[in-house]
Order: C-alpha cells, then sequence, then structure tokens
C-alpha cells in the first residue's frame, strides 16, 4: 500500500518507476538497431565491393555508399526494434515477478504505459523524419554517388590503343584519348547490349558527356560509319553519319540502378505531391508513387504502435532470457511485414487503392493492440478464443 499511495501521492515514486521502465527499454532499443544496421548493411557491402574490385570505386566511396544505404536500413529496423526493446524490458519484468509485485501494490498495467507511450512516440517520430528527409536524401546520394563513380570509370577505364570495357557490354578502342575534355581520335567503338544485333561504330572523333541530371553518359560521334550485324549473321548493313550518340545509363553500370528520372523513393513530399498530380490515377506508375508516398507514414505508425503491442507481449509471457522475448519480437515483425508486402501487392495491381492498402496493417496491429492490452490487464488469455486440441482436451477429462 506503500507504493499504492506514493503513486496516487507522491510524485517522485512515479517518476522512479517511469525512469526505471525506460532504462530497461533503452540499452536494448540502442543495441538492437545497431546490429540489425551492422547485419543489413554487411548483406549489402558484398554488391557495394563489386565496385570497388571490378568498377574503380575507392574506399572512400564505398564508405559513401554505405551510409546512403542507412536511412533505408533504420526505416525498415526501427518496428521491430521497438517491438524488440519493449517485449524483452516487459520480459525480464515479468520473469523477476516484478510486475506482479508493482500489481499488488494498486499499480496496473495501464499505470506502467506512460514511459512506454512516450518512447514510442520519439521514435515515431524519429521514423517520419526519417521516412521524409533522409530517405530521399540517401537514395539521390547513391544514385548520384554511382554516376559520379560511373563517370570517373569511364575516362579511367579507357586506354589509349588497347581494348577496353568500361563498361558491359561496350568496347573501346582509342587512337588518342584526352581525359581532360573527353575528346577521343580514331574511334572504334563495339556495343553488344542488344541480344538481337551488335553494332559497331568507327569515327574520326567522339566526345564523352556526362548528364547529371538525368543520370546518363553519352558516347558523341563524330563522321565515321556504323556496321550493324544481326546475332545469326545472316543480315549486315552499314549507315554513315556526320554525328551519332551512344548512352550509357546506370543500368550499364549497376543493374539494380535502371532509371532515368526519380524512383519514388527518391521523392520528397512535395515532388510526390507533384507526380501524383501529372498521373493517371490507377495507373501502374501513380499506384507506386502513392504507395510510396504513405508507407512514409503507415510505417511511422506502426512504430509506435509495435512499442505499445510490446507491452502486453511481454508482460504476459512467462518465459525467462531475453531471447524469448527477441523470437517473440521478430515472429510479429515478420508477420507484419508480410501483411504489408501482400498489402502492397495488391495496391500495385489496383486491386484496391492504393491509399488504402497500406494501412491495413496498420488497423491490424492497432486492433491486436487493444485486445491485447484490455486482455493483458485482466490478466486474461491474449487471444480471446484459446486454441486447444481435441485430444489433449480429451485426455485431461479422462485423467
Amino acid at each position: 500500500m506503500d507504493v499504492l499511495r506514493g503513486w496516487r501521492g507522491a510524485e517522485p515514486v512515479r517518476w522512479i518507476i517511469n525512469r526505471y521502465i525506460t532504462l530497461e527499454i533503452l540499452p536494448t532499443f540502442f543495441t538492437g538497431l545497431l546490429v540489425a544496421v551492422f547485419i543489413i548493411i554487411a548483406t549489402r557491402t558484398l554488391s557495394l565491393t563489386e565496385m570497388v574490385v571490378s568498377k574503380g570505386a575507392r574506399l572512400s566511396d564505398m564508405a559513401w555508399l554505405l551510409a546512403y544505404l542507412l536511412p533505408d536500413v533504420i526505416t525498415f529496423a526501427l518496428p521491430a526494434v521497438v517491438l524488440m526493446a519493449v517485449v524483452t524490458a516487459f520480459l525480464r519484468l515479468s520473469a523477476d515477478s516484478e510486475i506482479i509485485a508493482l500489481k499488488s501494490s494498486g499499480v496496473s498495467l495501464y499505470q506502467l504505459l506512460p514511459p512506454v507511450v512516450a518512447f514510442a512516440v520519439v521514435a515515431c517520430a524519429m521514423s517520419l523524419l526519417v521516412s521524409l528527409v533522409a530517405v530521399p536524401w540517401g537514395n539521390t546520394s547513391f544514385k548520384n554517388l554511382v554516376f559520379q563513380i560511373a563517370r570517373s570509370q569511364a575516362s579511367l577505364g579507357i586506354q589509349e590503343r588497347v581494348f577496353s570495357e568500361p563498361f558491359d557490354g561496350i568496347m573501346f578502342y582509342i587512337n588518342d584519348f584526352s581525359r581532360e575534355d573527353g575528346s577521343m581520335r580514331d574511334v572504334f567503338v563495339a556495343d553488344r547490349r542488344d541480344p538481337e544485333s551488335a553494332h559497331t561504330v568507327v569515327a574520326d572523333r567522339a566526345f564523352l558527356v556526362s548528364h547529371a541530371k538525368q543520370r546518363v553518359i553519352t558516347v558523341h560521334f563524330k563522321h565515321g560509319t556504323i556496321f550493324m550485324v544481326d546475332r545469326n549473321g545472316r543480315s549486315a548493313r552499314s549507315i554513315d553519319f556526320d554525328t551519332y550518340d551512344i548512352n550509357i545509363e546506370l543500368k550499364d553500370v549497376m543493374a539494380a540502378l535502371d532509371s532515368r528520372k526519380k524512383s519514388p523513393k527518391e521523392m520528397t513530399i512535395g515532388e510526390s505531391m507533384e507526380e501524383l498530380r501529372r498521373s493517371r490515377q490507377g495507373s501502374p506508375h501513380f499506384n507506386a508513387v502513392m504507395i510510396e508516398f504513405m508507407e512514409k507514414f503507415s510505417i511511422s505508425a506502426a512504430v509506435f504502435l509495435m512499442g505499445i503491442i510490446g507491452v502486453p507481449l511481454g508482460a504476459h509471457l512467462k518465459a525467462r532470457g531475453r531471447s524469448s522475448g527477441i523470437g517473440l519480437s521478430l515472429f510479429v515483425f515478420m508477420l507484419y511485414y508480410l501483411f504489408l508486402a501482400g498489402a502492397r501487392s495488391v495496391g500495385e495491381a489496383g486491386v484496391v487503392h492504393a491509399a488504402a492498402g497500406v494501412w491495413v496493417p496498420v488497423l491490424f496491429l492497432a486492433g491486436c493492440c487493444w485486445i491485447f492490452l484490455v486482455r493483458a490487464a485482466r490478466e486474461l488469455p491474449l487471444m480471446p478464443i484459446p486454441m486447444r486440441f481435441p485430444l489433449s482436451k480429451k485426455l485431461r477429462s479422462e485423467a
């Protein structure tokens, strides 16, 4: 009863409990976020290492590429990490019977929510800020740096009087090359990117021209001939020209980055809204932009709900050890993202409205959160209908 009187009357006791729960949550949160970022970044490092080995990128470029990936990684990991931190904290309180002691003193489960709500609000705001500002900046900067690497690779990979292939499927032989202005003399280029035919260009002069905004490198030829031969070798023709261009896009440098304009993940809020106004409603592009736009807010709402739902899950689970909390958190996280992926797929296909589909998993989480909180506070099983096997029921009745 002393604790109860302190809770109702003395403000310091309330702050002590709130601080105690907060200090249980924060270490797991920061550790989990660090581990999640490390694991996801490690998987991306393998593909980026190829750029250092085969594309001529510097180690500093690779470090910046990894830094630009961080916002996307944090956005993906935050729901799972927030849930894991709260579940693990309340699992520890439950395993040590501290929740039972508080309840016996008149402190209900609802009165333990304020520090969790505050933590979930901060995590939600963090997710929203990263989604709205850092993710578009990171994705745009990532592609821009890849383009700069491609541009420097072109100038570094092309050598005089040597057959070189700075880009996949494009072979150069240059008699004279000036790296200052990108001009080339007596140029031979074999373009094998088209699966139906091979193009060979022979020209007196050529220039490397980069278009940073469109992320395209152009080889501009002057006064030459194009020789075109189909793959079967059955037909061939030649065309003389005064000027001719070959465009080299990012897809020729890195297969995953094949866009001439900003993808939905690179767009800011203003750019997304402008793109939605220009696009035809219901078209695949409109759906893709709308889904990405709405996910910035729906995932942030899911982060908040993940924090709240962790209270009944952790308080109701009787197992000891952090591994149980981590396993349960990852299971709930996987269910949420499977639900989100399904809603995204039907939204992109136009089965449901793109703006509504991404909110279905959030509504599901909100419903589960309310049901679990009410039942945990009343010390009832979390699931309204307990699942029991008929055989086990029969065995109990016979006993």
